[in-house]
């Protein structure tokens, strides 16, 4: 007689492996030995069976326990290849190979009922001031509803639809594959179970209808490019009195010619003149909440930065506003901007500075010239 090997080592896991890591490691096995991938192959459905088996004792905490203690012995009968399990792994392996697993052995479960609707989603374009504070917005929405004609039955004036004549109603149809009786979705009815004789005039007997719809939606302060909204119950009806989908906004900021964001942050330009920032004096800065007063202390070079505290942003998690970072830039006029005062006053400040002027000539050189 053929020594029984271990549970443990079918499923190739250890004595300490979790209840998940067995239950990952035994969906591995049956889907790399199902018969349906390996036709005809006898050591593959050999294989297929037995890691059923030890999923079998091994997913059961009481008769693991026994197992552990006892071996084989311990959970005599409650091994072996007993296709009334297999209507427990239909969570493991779901319709992976194309019909309901817990079908397979005649469990008879029927696949019709409720269909959810779909999901939807929307992309929505925002200004930084509309994402800054927040708004309401009505959303023009296409979707699928229930047809007004039928009350989604399909059928015309809200009869019952027939019951399918392939599947009885099941909405599957068996057939033998080797030691397998499989149930696939009927082809005659699609899974539902019933069929539409007489179809509505309005959806065709689709059961839904192309509607679009008004929806208003609340868009919180603090919103930027990458936030999610879901408006549940807002997608397309289900059928046959299935759920609605959800509705799911995808918000876009757009770029602000004058303001940069970054998170919670705004950062803006502030141009200061070369007296300002030599000697310092006050700037106003345009910020999102209005005009602000900043003083610049003398000296201050390009590129600085002065943060208005509390003048940036709503954060959506309630921690309250981000700052307005103001940067520095040097504003440097043109000379045809300036008068003739203010010209030479520079050309006087460039010769105290030692620097050249536009001919090309050094203050000194035209200092020689001068006393020539």
């Amino acid at each position: 007689m053929p020594t029984q090997r271990d549970y443990y080592e079918v499923l190739g896991v250890d004595r300490q492996a979790s209840a998940k890591e067995i239950k990952s490691a035994y969906r591995r096995q049956a889907v790399q030995n199902h018969p349906d991938r390996n036709p005809g192959d006898g050591a593959a459905e050999a294989r297929f069976k037995e890691a059923a088996e030890a999923y079998a004792v091994l997913s059961e905490p009481q008769k693991r326990q026994r197992y552990d203690q006892f071996g084989h012995q311990g959970v005599s009968g409650a091994g072996g290849f007993d296709p009334e399990t297999f209507g427990d792994f239909a969570d493991i392996l779901g319709d992976f190979f194309g019909f309901g697993f817990g079908d397979m052995f005649g469990g008879g479960r029927r696949r019709g009922g409720g269909q959810p609707g779909a999901d939807l989603r929307y992309e929505l374009h925002l200004t930084l001031e509309e994402a800054a504070f927040g708004l309401e917005k009505t959303l023009e929405i296409p979707r699928l509803e229930a047809c007004d004609s039928c009350g989604g039955s399909g059928s015309r004036d809200g009869a019952t639809p027939d019951t399918c004549s392939a599947c009885s109603g099941r909405g599957q149809v068996r057939f033998s594959q080797g030691f397998f009786t499989v149930a696939r979705t009927c082809p005659q009815c699609r899974g539902e179970g019933t069929v539409i004789s007489d179809p509505c005039q309005e959806c065709g007997g689709r059961a839904r209808t192309s509607r679009r719809r008004s929806i208003e939606v609340r868009i919180p302060a603090g919103v930027d490019t990458g936030t999610r909204l879901r408006l549940q119950g807002e997608g397309e009806h289900g059928l046959r009195g299935g759920s609605q989908g959800d509705l799911f906004v995808d918000i876009r900021v757009r770029p602000h010619k004058r303001f940069e964001r970054r998170g919670a942050d705004v950062l803006s330009a502030v141009p200061v003149n070369y007296s300002q920032a030599v000697l310092g004096g006050q700037v106003e800065v345009a910020t999102l909440h209005g005009p602000h007063s900043l003083e610049i202390p003398p000296g201050t070079q390009e590129g600085s930065d002065f943060r208005l505290r509390g003048e940036g942003i709503q954060r959506l998690d309630g921690a309250g506003r981000g700052d307005h970072v103001a940067v520095v830039r040097l504003a440097v006029p043109h000379p045809r901007d300036l008068d003739e005062q203010r010209v030479e006053l520079l050309r006087q400040m460039a010769e105290l500075d030692g620097v050249e002027t536009r001919d090309g000539r050094r203050v000194l050189d035209r200092v020689r010239d001068l006393f020539a």
